[in-house]
């Protein structure tokens, strides 16, 4: 995975779906996060931070969480560009690792999740790096038929939003909905367009 995302880093950004997809998801999350002042949040697979620049208002500090040294570069630069000071990239593997240096007041992921191979493993440690009464979100592909990636894949094809409510139900999150927020079109080939919808499901501590 990371290597795939290395060789994408510098032109993730010049990808308009990307764009039209984060606008959706931030849009949605904008009325779904409860705000107070000084909410800190984390992106997990936070990539180049497209998500957390369009929610940026909404938090006092945000940690760029990203396995892909690549990305976390593109990501630093970026941010120094725009002159972005809130937002902080940090290099961490949280499926090999744990993370003990902070906690979040709202954890967000987008089209993350389905690259994790141990599902419940990193749901449990979001819970764990959540204030009580703390909000996660989780942006990603419902349930397909293998095609979404053109590469070698190892990782889920998608979810059924309601198989992870299970598992978040059992490591203790409450509050669970989901709903459609997006949907993405990929050409099969000349004479074929396939969608792949997209859910923003989210839940609290």
């Amino acid at each position: 995975m990371k290597n795939f995302f290395d060789s994408a880093a510098q032109d993730w950004d010049k990808n308009q779906m990307h764009i039209n997809r984060t606008a959706a998801v931030a849009n949605e999350l904008e009325n779904i996060i409860e705000y107070t002042e000084n909410l800190k949040a984390m992106e997990f697979g936070a990539g180049t931070g497209l998500l957390s620049i369009a929610l940026q208002n909404l938090f006092s500090e945000v940690t760029l969480m990203d396995s892909s040294a690549e990305i976390i570069r593109v990501t630093i630069e970026k941010l120094k560009k725009e002159n972005i000071s809130k937002l902080s990239p940090i290099l961490f593997d949280l499926e090999k690792n744990d993370y003990i240096e902070k906690i979040f007041d709202v954890i967000i992921t987008q089209m993350t999740l389905h690259h994790v191979i141990d599902v419940e493993n990193i749901i449990s440690k979001f819970y764990s790096l959540l204030n009580n009464g703390g909000q996660l979100a989780i942006a990603d592909l419902y349930k397909e038929d293998g095609s979404f990636h053109d590469t070698e894949f190892k990782g889920h094809h998608g979810f059924n939003p309601e198989d992870l409510k299970a598992i978040l139900s059992k490591v203790g999150f409450k509050d669970i909905n989901y709903k459609q927020c997006f949907e993405i079109t990929k050409a099969e080939n000349e004479n074929v367009i396939k969608t792949y919808p997209v859910f923003l499901l989210s839940c609290k501590k």
